[in-house]
Formats: C-alpha cells, sequence, structure tokens
C-alpha cells in the first residue's frame, strides 16, 4: 500500500522535529510526509529540510479550517491510506505506521486510530484519563456497537488516524467549517455507512496538553456545539453518561493511590468540562454576544 502522512502545522516547536525525526525511523516508511502550514513566515522546522519525501503548503491563517485544511492536503494525495498526525504527536516507537495500517487487512475497515500516552511525571491525571480513553486492549468497532458503546462506537483522533482513501474521497472527506472534532464526525459517517473503525493500541504517540480549567470548558463547549451542528448518530446516543464514568474512575484511582492532593483539581477541571458541555449543547439558546466568549475558536463565530 502506498502511504501518505498529513500534518498540519502552525507556529511548529521542537515537537515537530522530534516527530518528523520518529517519522524518519519508522520500519514502514511513508512515501510522502506533507505539511499543510498555517503562515509561512511563522514555519520553523531543522528537520522538515532533509525529509527526501517532505513537501509543504502554506496557507495563511485565514484559510484555516479544521476539516477544509485536512481537506485540501489530501486532494494532493493518491495513496492508499492516509495517516493525519498533529504537530505535537510523537510516535513512541518505529513501528508506529506498521501498527496503524495492519486492521485495514480488513477491507470494511475505513478509518483506524492509534493510542495516545501521556507523562505520568508531568500530568499524572492527564495520563490515566488517557488510559481509560486509549486502553491497551485494540478493538474493531461498527454499527452493531452501538447500544455497548455509544459515543464512543466512533471515537476517533486525527492527532493520530488513517483513513482508506478511497472511502474516504468517496464520503467527500472531513466536513467543512466546523468548529471542531471533524475526526468524528467523519467517523460517524462511516459508520452509518455500514463501514468499521479500528483502535490499534500498538500504534502508540506520545500526545497530551496541560489544560486549565477554563480551557477545558471552552473545548467542550466546542464539542458540543460541533455535535449539535452535526446532528446525525449524534443526537441518538447519549456521551454524558461516558463522561461521568470517567470521572468517578479517576476519582476512585487517585482516592486509592492516597494522593489525595488531586482531588480538588479534578472535581474543578471535570466540573468545567461538564458546564461547558451542557451550554454548547443548549449553545442556540444563548445570546449572540457570549457565544464567543464560551469558545476555544471565537473566530469562528466571525463567519457564521
Amino acid at each position: 500500500m502506498k502511504i501518505d502522512v498529513i500534518i498540519p502545522t502552525y507556529k511548529p516547536d521542537l515537537k515537530l522535529d522530534r516527530n518528523l525525526r520518529m517519522l524518519k525511523k519508522q520500519t514502514v516508511r511513508a512515501d510522502k510526509i506533507l505539511l499543510i502550514n498555517t503562515e509561512e513566515s511563522l514555519f520553523h522546522s531543522e528537520v522538515f529540510s532533509s525529509l527526501l519525501q517532505g513537501e509543504i503548503i502554506h496557507i495563511t491563517k485565514s484559510e484555516f479550517d479544521h476539516g477544509g485544511t485536512r481537506n485540501k492536503a489530501a486532494a494532493s494525495c493518491d495513496a492508499d491510506i492516509i495517516v493525519l498526525l498533529t504537530q505535537d504527536a510523537i510516535p513512541a516507537d518505529e513501528h508506529l505506521i506498521e501498527n496503524l495500517i495492519k486492521p485495514f487487512e480488513d477491507e470494511e475497515v475505513c478509518a483506524v486510530y492509534g493510542r495516545q500516552m501521556a507523562d505520568k511525571k508531568d500530568n499524572p491525571v492527564e495520563a490515566y484519563t488517557r488510559r481509560f480513553n486509549y486502553p491497551p486492549e485494540s478493538r474493531i468497532k461498527s454499527a452493531k456497537d452501538l447500544p455497548e458503546l455509544g459515543i464512543k462506537t466512533f471515537f476517533c483522533s486525527n492527532v493520530c488516524a488513517a483513513y482508506r482513501k478511497s472511502v474516504y474521497d468517496e464520503l467527500g472527506g472531513f466536513p467543512l467549517h466546523t468548529i471542531f472534532n471533524e475526526d468524528m464526525i467523519f467517523a460517524s459517517r462511516l459508520i452509518e455507512h455500514g463501514k468499521k473503525i479500528a483502535y490499534a493500541a500498538d500504534a502508540k504517540v506520545w500526545h497530551w496538553h496541560n489544560y486549565t480549567a477554563k480551557e477545558q470548558f471552552k473545548r467542550n463547549f466546542d464539542l458540543a456545539v460541533s455535535q449539535v451542528d452535526y446532528g446525525g448518530l449524534f443526537t441518538k446516543v447519549k456521551s454524558e453518561s461516558e463522561g461521568i464514568r470517567l470521572v468517578k474512575k479517576t476519582l476512585q484511582y487517585f482516592i486509592r493511590k492516597k494522593q489525595f492532593s488531586l482531588i480538588p483539581s479534578i472535581v474543578i477541571t471535570n466540573g468545567a468540562k461538564y458546564l461547558g458541555y451542557l451550554l454548547g449543547k443548549n449553545y442556540r439558546k444563548l445570546p449572540r454576544w457570549l457565544i464567543p466568549k464560551l469558545s476555544l475558536n471565537p473566530h469562528y463565530w466571525d463567519e457564521t
């Protein structure tokens, strides 16, 4: 199979160079590593110039769109499989691409996402929640899993994911002008069309954020907005129960570990997440002037 890697970049730092160095070491090499960069004057990478298969497309900040930008990059790829990474997702070993494409041996699998891990020394709570959302067991999901998994049936993340290009093109790629969540929206369409999504636990990247409670609030607000605007399966499955289960498991884990000092931040952060999600679900009832202030992407609302 021909494989192209797509990485959107904006003000790249040393993490991008670490990412690219690991891509150079992969047991299965990409035929092309395509960066789609926002603002040419802000692009700096020592490693990129040494990539024989490296290509770059520059766009302006006003042109950036979560789905549309990735579609623009995908349109210049003729691979069988396109791999999507973010600039701060560092492959954990030399087998990332090899393990990420294995599930495509099943012809009904059209999307595969990898395992995200966090450093427990840097952020122990995030490390635990990453293990909750990205467990060590792989799984293939289809519409028959909806009663059991609910919204997690079409959980997928473009931090580290791969798509069967023919089906990606057939379904029109990622949605345009979405505030967030283009990966799960596309994955839900795959499920609606009777396709399968695979979680490859052995395709691992290091990736986490140390978000504040305020940032988590805004992120979950945008997440809910994306679900409301798209509709589809998002209106037919519940996601709040999964979030509550995560909070309970997290609290139980750190109480059992006697790390009581972390409990207040867990409660505050998850309270902020829930409130943001609740307001996002009902954003159409809110005053128009207030909505951009609650969003992590306020410029999105300038054109909405």
